[in-house]
């Protein structure tokens, strides 16, 4: 790793932040595998701490929630894999954006479950600077974790999707989804403006993910293999996403959309970060 220049750093993270796996990276840079292993969990050390000190008193207004599904090391079955690690199994990452400047402002992987809903939205309520409007799916926990985090001080909406099967289902659409028939809206706490209760943005950023981590891919080996290098990716993609990359419709980065960065990050200042 010390042997590596900012130079050579940048082209292996270029590599990761779009899309491809440890291999095909290793393939296209002529890194050594343990090589790139060691720089992503450098890096992504660096860059959850760094956004961690620096996503704070965000001018948030309006916050969509939602939990995208991913695996480490083995699916349903980890009790028969062998020499499952700890941590093997389902892995949701939890996502926050800011539905206004497309920041990402908290993440969580952890279980779909009360526990991490709750230390998720006390993550996203001490990064906030005042009252927002907060939309999540109809996932129960939400709704205790959510009072336990704000109490009165949101104006929170659920919005669950309704599908049904549909009518030519067959072996060819095993992975098709299924028909979309409409949308239920319960508010839960205060006033929330129906204009946008919506979980829209919080959506793609998840097929965002889903192109931009190889591990997140569906249908291929491209899972982790350790929890922790899921979290070092995930810390890597946000990083990129937030402060690296300008996006389409702002022509910024969300990052300087919501006044926490003055300047486009180029990859070798996130390299940088190691110290």
């Amino acid at each position: 790793m010390n042997k590596l220049s900012i130079k050579d750093r940048a082209r292996i993270l270029a590599c990761l932040v779009e899309g491809n796996s440890i291999r095909a990276t290793v393939r296209m840079t002529g890194a050594a595998k343990n090589t790139v292993v060691k720089l992503l969990t450098d890096v992504g050390a660096a860059c959850a701490a760094y956004q961690d000190k620096t996503l704070r008193k965000l001018p948030c207004k309006r916050i969509q929630c939602d939990e995208i599904w991913s695996f480490v090391y083995a699916k349903a079955n980890v009790p028969t894999a062998k020499a499952a690690p700890e941590g093997a199994g389902d892995a949701w990452t939890w996502t926050a954006i800011d539905a206004d400047t497309k920041l990402v402002a908290a993440w969580m992987i952890g279980p779909r479950d009360s526990g991490t809903a709750y230390d998720f939205m006390q993550d996203v309520a001490g990064r906030l600077a005042g009252r927002v409007q907060l939309t999540t799916d109809g996932l129960k926990a939400h709704l205790e974790a959510t009072e336990a985090a704000f109490g009165a001080d949101i104006d929170y909406a659920q919005l669950v999707k309704i599908y049904g099967e549909a009518a030519n289902k067959g072996p060819e659409r095993k992975y098709s989804p299924e028909n979309f028939c409409g949308t239920r809206v319960t508010t839960v706490t205060g006033d929330p403006d129906a204009k946008h209760i919506s979980t829209s943005f919080v959506e793609r950023q998840n097929l965002t993910m889903r192109m931009s981590m190889r591990r997140f891919t569906r249908l291929t080996n491209g899972f982790s293999k350790k929890l922790e290098n899921l979290g070092h990716a995930v810390a890597l993609h946000f990083m990129y996403y937030n402060f690296g990359r300008i996006h389409q419709t702002l022509r910024v980065t969300p990052a300087m959309e919501a006044g926490v960065s003055d300047h486009v990050w180029s990859l070798e200042e996130i390299a940088q970060l190691i110290k």
